[in-house]
C-alpha cells in the first residue's frame, strides 16, 4: 500500500542528488562524477569478491558509462588542447582496463582505475574556483 521502507529511502536519496546536481557549479560536478565512478568501483571489487557476477557487472558498466558519458564527454577538446586530448586517452584507457577487469575478474585492473580516478579527483579539488584559500594562523602568545 505505502511501498517499502527501502524505496522511501531510495526516493529520499535521489531527491537529494538531483537538488546537489541542480545546485552545483560545473566544477563540482565534475567532482560529482570522479565521486560517483569512485563508489562505483568500490562496489565492484566488493561484488567480484563475493562472485556476484551480475552485480560486479553492473557497477563496472556504472563506472564505465560515468567515466565516458560523463568526465570524457565534457572535455572540450578545442579549448582544452592538449590536456584534454590527454585527458581523453587516459579515460579511454580506464574504459579498456574496466572491460578487461569485467571479463577476466581482475582486481587490480579495477585498482589500477581508482588509482587514476583519485589522483585526477586530487588535481581537479586543488584548482575548484570556490575553494577558499587557507587562512594563515598566528601563533598564540605565551
Amino acid at each position: 500500500m505505502f511501498g517499502s521502507m527501502r524505496s522511501g529511502a531510495n526516493a529520499y536519496a535521489n531527491v537529494g542528488v538531483e537538488t546537489g546536481v541542480m545546485a552545483a557549479s560545473p566544477h563540482k560536478l565534475i567532482a560529482m562524477l570522479f565521486d560517483g565512478a569512485l563508489v562505483a568501483l568500490s562496489t565492484a571489487l566488493v561484488q567480484m569478491k563475493a562472485k556476484n557476477i551480475a552485480a560486479k557487472g553492473k557497477a563496472i558498466s556504472k563506472a564505465i558509462s560515468i567515466i565516458d558519458n560523463g568526465l570524457r564527454a565534457s572535455l572540450d577538446k578545442n579549448v582544452g588542447g592538449e590536456i584534454a586530448l590527454s585527458l581523453d586517452a587516459l579515460y579511454e584507457y580506464m574504459s579498456s582496463r574496466l572491460l578487461q577487469a569485467n571479463l577476466n575478474n581482475q582486481p587490480a585492473l579495477i585498482e589500477e582505475v581508482q588509482r587514476l580516478l583519485t589522483e585526477l579527483k586530487s588535481a581537479w579539488e586543488a584548482i575548484d574556483p570556490d575553494a577558499r584559500p587557507a587562512q594563515p594562523r598566528m601563533a598564540s602568545a605565551i
